[in-house]
């Protein structure tokens, strides 16, 4: 039985596409969704870098994302409210009660975009022109398929990711996290998937930093897809 069994892993494994194009989520065009901090030890986080711990701050996230590169977070802590925007390559962070409106363009530093990939999501807009995808092996244990996420060679950004992929339900299972050069980070898991509207999310993030150490976790409910966000919401104006 137990050499049926590897045949039959061997043969799902051998059908698991090398291509990213056959894992990309080309039906989201937008979603909106709260993320709610289950865990956040900042002396375990502080450990992935000094500011990697800041949005585990605040309990609950209001998350607005459209395509292609639109993200919307606001986030409000006893009576602050902040609002945090990404559209294309310029960001902006508003927080009203302290006089903040700084605006920063991120063409030069493509590793301060925040994209869909960090919430374990794959779409098309992700390889044109931003990422480009190398197929590295298919997992033993679960023959999910494995590929290393760098930025394009005209970025000049050598960060990188190494991502797992659901070859099943299309999102990203695990991500590792590395810097410039070549130092880990962080791993993510991303977990608990769920179909909404024909576009599969995963419900659940864990952090580990590179000790091992469970540094945050996020939940993700109230999730709606697709429901015609407006681009005026993403104005970075």
């Amino acid at each position: 039985m137990s050499m049926l069994l590897a045949l039959v892993a061997l043969g799902t494994t051998a059908l698991q596409s090398q291509n990213i194009n056959s894992y990309l989520q080309g039906d989201l065009r937008d979603a909106t969704f709260v993320a709610r901090v289950v865990k956040g030890d900042q002396q375990e986080l502080k450990k992935i870098n000094k500011d990697f711990g800041q949005s585990y701050r605040f309990e609950t996230t209001s998350i607005k994302v459209k395509e292609p590169f639109k993200i919307r977070s606001e986030a409000t802590v006893e009576d602050t409210h902040i609002v945090y925007i990404v559209n294309g390559v310029e960001q902006l962070i508003r927080v009203p009660r302290a006089g903040i409106n700084q605006r920063t363009n991120l063409s030069r530093a493509p590793g301060r975009r925040q994209t869909l990939l960090d919430f374990g999501i794959l779409t098309p807009s992700l390889f044109r022109g931003l990422f480009e995808a190398k197929f590295v092996r298919n997992d033993r244990e679960t023959g999910e398929p494995v590929f290393d996420i760098t930025y394009l060679p005209s970025l000049d950004d050598t960060s990188r990711n190494r991502i797992w992929i659901d070859p099943v339900h299309h999102i990203v299972t695990r991500r590792e996290w590395f810097n410039q050069v070549g130092r880990q980070l962080a791993t993510f898991y991303y977990e608990n998937p769920k179909e909404v509207g024909g576009v599969w999310m995963p419900t659940r993030l864990e952090v580990k930093n590179v000790e091992g150490k469970v540094a945050g976790i996020v939940k993700y409910d109230s999730i709606k897809v697709n429901t015609g966000l407006p681009d005026s919401i993403f104005s970075t104006q």
